[in-house]
């Protein structure tokens, strides 16, 4: 049974930096593709950064040069460094496999990222 736990979100100002963690068990995680999405207020969940078994990356235009995702495979974890922060990504934040339609039915917690102006 996949379990998937994010952590590292916070309140920041914008300009700022957080990095995201997400804690992957009951998968074959080192071949899995896997992806960073996002939930505003009011609107669809999004996959914004999505990263191969083999650390082939892929962004949404709208993080593209200020997130990074990464992943380290003996410990079954992903990360999304992000930088240069904005009011418009203020959202809740969930790890799944990618693309979009792999991703499993379950979806943990996430974790809450909030960016003030």
């Amino acid at each position: 049974q996949v379990r998937l736990v994010e952590s590292g979100g916070g309140l920041v100002q914008a300009g700022g930096s957080l990095r995201l963690s997400c804690a992957v068990s009951g998968s074959i995680f080192s071949i899995t593709a896997m992806g960073w999405y996002r939930q505003a207020p009011g609107k669809q969940r999004e996959l914004v950064a999505s990263i191969t078994r083999i650390g082939v990356r892929d962004y949404a235009d709208s993080v593209k040069g200020r997130f990074t995702i990464s992943r380290d495979n003996p410990t079954n974890t992903v990360y999304l460094q992000m930088n240069s922060l904005k009011p418009e990504d203020t959202a809740v934040y969930y790890c799944n496999r990618a693309p979009a339609g792999y991703a499993y039915d379950y979806w943990g917690q996430g974790t809450q990222v909030i960016v003030s102006s």
